[in-house]
């Protein structure tokens, strides 16, 4: 086989980010329609994510944010979208490129995309190839360790995974929470 000097994995994958792009700028105008919401997982460490060092602490390679009862500020540029979300009671504005994200599930009707995004290390150890861009290396998209879903009695995000298995000071193991339990079955 031919080599892909045209590169339509990365095409595609530009391509399924601007589908993304366009549902968060539409809900930013005018809501989220019907039962739709979104899991958002994202790479923490990638170039440009903004969130707080608590959060960076908490979720240091992978976080899924749920976006559907209580968010506010939503703002989708180009290149990234910002929202607010409130973690344990405590508000928090997230910055995220689209570049970072690692999958996109709309559980309403079963869509899901999922992307090849590498953390910073891997993207710095990667080799570069003739044209100076760095070659991806496939990864498959791992389960998040934890998952942010909105509250929609308490109007609060409530975090699952190690948060809550916290105690004296001691950690454990985060829990891998599948995306599989919010699909609808056929």
């Amino acid at each position: 086989m031919g080599q892909d000097l045209i590169r339509y994995d990365v095409l595609a994958q530009e391509a399924l980010r601007g589908v993304i792009r366009k549902v968060l700028s539409e809900v930013a105008k005018t809501g989220l329609p019907g039962e739709h919401h979104f899991f958002i997982t994202f790479l923490t460490s990638a170039p440009g994510v903004r969130i707080s060092s608590r959060l960076r602490e908490k979720y240091p390679e992978l976080m899924t944010i749920v976006v559907q009862h209580q968010f506010w500020d939503l703002q989708v540029t180009e290149a990234s979208f910002e929202v607010g979300l409130s973690f344990s009671d405590i508000p928090e504005r997230l910055l995220v490129p689209f570049s970072a994200i690692r999958g996109f599930y709309d559980p309403a009707v079963n869509f899901e995309l999922e992307f090849d995004v590498q953390s910073a290390a891997a993207a710095n150890s990667q080799p570069e190839l003739v044209d100076g861009s760095s070659a991806p290396a496939p990864t498959p998209l791992p389960q998040p360790a934890s998952v942010s879903r909105l509250s929609k009695d308490h109007g609060h995000a409530e975090t699952g995974g190690a948060e809550n298995d916290e105690a004296d000071g001691d950690r454990k193991d985060a829990e891998v929470v599948s995306l599989d339990a919010f699909r609808k079955k056929t």
